[in-house]
């Protein structure tokens, strides 16, 4: 049911002051919440496009992965605009439209993706705030009740800048929003969430800490009673309370069956291996190097920019014969790909390989460049801002 605002010298009724407050709480509730959800994965668009390539992988659509970059810069583009809309109060019968609309189908990715066990973060705040499906099912829900009492009530939202400054306001916030994620893509995320974040030191994220409470796991034993045939299920705190196991008449039929019931302590990095053509192990040594050493991590040489790769070549060849510093390539093509690729570009760099999730997660750039030191990460960029030679020199090398 609409509420009716009362305006000056009218004889419509007053509108309560509850009601008045409600519409007020949804719409600046949903407009931060919008626009802070686009911000924050907006601040990763790259990332965020992974996570869009997980949905299109559960529901059969991979032909979209080349347009999952483009997708994930527009979506996040579109909650800030929408957010920021509906918070000014511009166009906002189209504004609640969309908003419920975009609300709708999160809450059906969510339910699906918890229901059925499939992504098991959605990437709703990016790696900031990682939610299980069902905790972001969950704020979904909630989103959605404030939203519909702002659909249901959209005659009754004013604006807050009048009629002929909507138009500029929008373009802003088109332009802004946009900008936002293109900028990110280009020279990286402005705040890292991830664990390869300078100053992180690597080994330490890999590793388990002393006392540190390890995954609580439950097994299921199916049993049978020998004499007569019965079957039952019983949990092994049972099996063993019980004294079941004593009976020699109850037999344990098959495999038990094993249940996560308690998540322990685990690394922020857990997949990280580095192997050399010939499947060596190459992890420790990489990370216990204590000079400065140069990572070009380029995780698909399909899609890689080879003019970058050559600056980046060039650039390794100067520290190498200048500093003796090691430069390394890591990337997730085959050693033979990997092989015939350095050989075509003439490159520089010991090859080495890792899976592609950890290179994705390393650097947003393909390529991307991580200085080291003890395995603790000095400083990363893209491939767009890499410094030059001299920079580098002056800032790291000649104060060793």
């Amino acid at each position: 049911m609409d509420i009716k605002i009362q305006h000056k010298n009218s004889s419509a009724s007053p509108l309560g002051g509850e009601a008045l407050a409600l519409i007020w709480f949804c719409r600046i509730a949903v407009a931060l919440l919008f626009i802070f959800s686009g911000l924050i994965k907006a601040n990763d668009p790259l990332g965020f496009s992974y996570k869009l390539e997980e949905y299109f992988e559960v529901f059969h659509v991979t032909f979209l992965n080349d347009l999952a970059l483009s997708l994930s810069i527009i979506l996040c583009a579109l909650e800030m605009i929408l957010g920021f809309a509906l918070l000014i109060g511009i166009r906002i019968n189209a504004i609640t439209w969309g908003l419920l609309l975009l609300i709708i189908f999160f809450g059906f990715l969510t339910f699906y993706s918890a229901f059925f066990k499939v992504v098991q973060t959605c990437g709703c705040f990016g790696d900031a705030i990682p939610l299980t499906p069902w905790e972001s099912f969950g704020k979904d829900m909630v989103l959605l009740a404030l939203v519909l009492v702002l659909f249901f009530n959209r005659k009754q939202i004013r604006p807050l800048v009048s009629p002929t400054a909507e138009i500029r306001w929008l373009v802003a916030a088109v332009v802004i929003s946009l900008g936002v994620g293109l900028y990110t893509y280009n020279f990286l995320p402005v705040l890292d969430f991830l664990p390869y974040k300078v100053g992180n030191n690597i080994p330490k994220e890999m590793s388990t800490p002393p006392g540190a409470v390890p995954d609580e796991y439950e097994l299921t034993y199916q049993l049978k009673n020998k004499a007569t045939g019965a079957t039952k299920s019983m949990s092994d705190k049972e099996y063993l309370k019980t004294g079941i196991w004593k009976d020699t008449n109850w037999e344990i039929k098959g495999d038990p069956e094993r249940r996560l019931i308690k998540k322990g302590f685990e690394p922020k990095i857990r997949d990280l291996g580095i192997n050399d053509s010939q499947g060596n192990d190459y992890t420790k040594e990489l990370l216990a190097n204590p000079f400065y050493s140069i990572w070009v991590v380029a995780y698909d040489l399909n899609k890689t920019n080879e003019a970058a790769l050559g600056r980046l070549n060039a650039l390794a060849i100067n520290l190498t014969q200048n500093y003796n510093i090691r430069t390394v390539m890591i990337t997730s093509a085959s050693p033979t790909d990997a092989a015939a690729f350095s050989k075509q570009h003439h490159l520089a760099f010991e090859i080495f390989h890792a899976d592609g999730v950890p290179l994705k997660t390393m650097v947003r750039a393909n390529p991307g460049v991580m200085l080291l030191k003890n395995g603790t990460v000095i400083n990363k960029w893209h491939y767009h801002n890499m410094p030059d030679y001299d920079a580098l020199v002056k800032q790291y090398l000649q104060k060793q």
